[in-house]
């Protein structure tokens, strides 16, 4: 048994790993394509990219209500009722993408002004979000029609319509960005529409394959049961993202006092790391779907052996681009900035980064595991627990009043993960989760 459950973890696993890197590599490629234009530029599209994950909360809460409700009634054969509970997130999508719009607009600059960014880095992200935030329905209805396909087992759709927007992505913003082809040479502005352009494009096919295959039915009634069952699930993550993404900004004003280049060192930092963290939410969306599906089809022995197998899984694969990422950071600092002095710093927080792989893989999968129990509520706590009430506390103390190096502000990180892995490894182990009752 176990290993057809191993093989299963890795044939769900794998497609969702490679569409979650290529859909975090949009944001990756745009600090990669902006940063022969220099360390401004960087700090903008990271502190815009930052922006857009605390906006996208609302999303990821359609999301994984939507995931955990589609694969418990996928699980328990009730297909036709999990067609009309994604259908009831699509609505959804048109709600989220009004308001994060509305909030982009007319707030975005500002938080970057009270983030303390350069005159010169806001202008340039005010010019690079007002297109973002203008076309973010298409970013929230991947993001949501992408767990709804996950939630039935579907992991290749997602991938395709990643691949497609990755494709698109670079051949639109690389001769918009520097003018090349006989385009006109609009910087971050260039960036940010090939993102609205090749995003549409994915959007509307994930949506017309849902339709194809019936993973969505179009009901002009109203099936509220499942609208406020999505809301049950997903409130406690978009309060959790809300935490985590919010947590993020404040963190990042906290990198900003020690100056443009270190902030533009630490976003490029994040975008190497992604390539680890990446696979690890991959993982987790296959440990979600398959303890899902395996509670609403009563087996919860299968559940807890399929969170064991991902686990495993996601500390291998961590664990070896944590090795990467102390012994070669230079050769990766160096494929996305020329920068001698980004690089430098660079170096620092790769090798810091590398000591909370294990960590961050644990958390994140345990997580996943609880959210397909539809145990979604705990991994707030110990958002707050991690971020709140270890990690900003101490980095402001250590910035402000200690004025301690840079190094020790991106350590206290690795404390942050250990405490959050503590917590949820201790809810994990009391398996207080079973079968929704839909």
């Amino acid at each position: 048994m176990q290993p057809n459950i191993r093989k299963q973890v890795f044939s769900l696993a794998i497609p969702v790993v490679l569409s979650s890197l290529l859909q975090r590599s949009v944001g990756i490629v745009d600090i990669f394509l902006v940063g022969g234009l220099g360390a401004t530029a960087i700090a903008a599209v990271g502190i815009a990219q930052v922006l857009v994950f605390v906006v996208m909360s609302i999303s990821w809460g359609i999301n994984v209500g939507a995931t955990v409700l589609v694969s418990q009634l996928w699980g328990a054969g009730r297909k036709e009722d999990a067609a009309k509970a994604a259908f009831q997130a699509v609505l959804a999508i048109l709600f989220a993408a009004a308001v994060i719009t509305a909030f982009g607009l007319f707030f975005g600059q500002s938080i970057a002004s009270l983030l303390g960014a350069s005159g010169e880095v806001q202008l340039i992200l005010s010019e690079y979000t007002s297109i973002i935030f203008s076309f973010i329905l298409f970013t929230i209805a991947i993001n949501v029609l992408s767990g709804i396909m996950q939630g039935t087992g579907d992991t290749k759709t997602p991938l395709y319509a990643t691949l497609i927007v990755n494709i698109l992505h670079v051949v639109v913003a690389y001769p918009l960005i520097y003018g090349y082809w006989g385009f006109p040479k609009l910087g971050v502005q260039g960036a940010a529409i090939a993102i609205a352009i090749s995003e549409s494009m994915g959007a509307l096919f994930l949506f017309i394959r849902s339709l194809h295959r019936r993973y969505i039915v179009v009901s002009r009634s109203l099936e509220w049961k499942y609208t406020a069952m999505t809301f049950k699930l997903g409130y406690p993550i978009f309060i959790d993202r809300l935490l985590q993404n919010s947590g993020s900004l404040v963190f990042a004003k906290v990198i900003l006092l020690y100056g443009t280049t270190v902030y533009a060192a630490h976003q490029v930092g994040l975008a190497i790391e992604a390539f680890s963290f990446m696979p690890g939410y991959g993982i987790a969306v296959a440990a979600a779907t398959m303890v899902g599906q395996n509670l609403g089809a009563g087996k919860p022995a299968d559940a807890r052996i399929s969170a064991f197998e991902a686990n495993r899984l996601a500390v291998i694969v961590m664990a070896g681009m944590a090795l990467v990422f102390f012994f070669f950071p230079y050769a990766l600092l160096q494929a996305f900035t020329k920068d001698q002095e980004v690089i430098k710093y660079g170096i620092l927080y790769m090798k810091i980064v590398a000591f909370a792989q294990i960590p961050l893989a644990i958390t994140m999968v345990v997580g996943g595991s609880l959210r397909g129990a539809g145990d979604t509520g705990f991994i707030m706590f110990a958002t707050i627990a991690g971020m709140w009430l270890v990690r900003l506390p101490v980095t402001a103390l250590l910035a402000t009043v200690f004025k301690a190096e840079i190094r020790f502000v991106w350590t206290v990180m690795i404390l942050d993960w250990l405490i959050r892995m503590t917590l949820l490894l201790w809810r994990y182990r009391k398996e207080n989760w079973g079968k929704l009752n839909i």
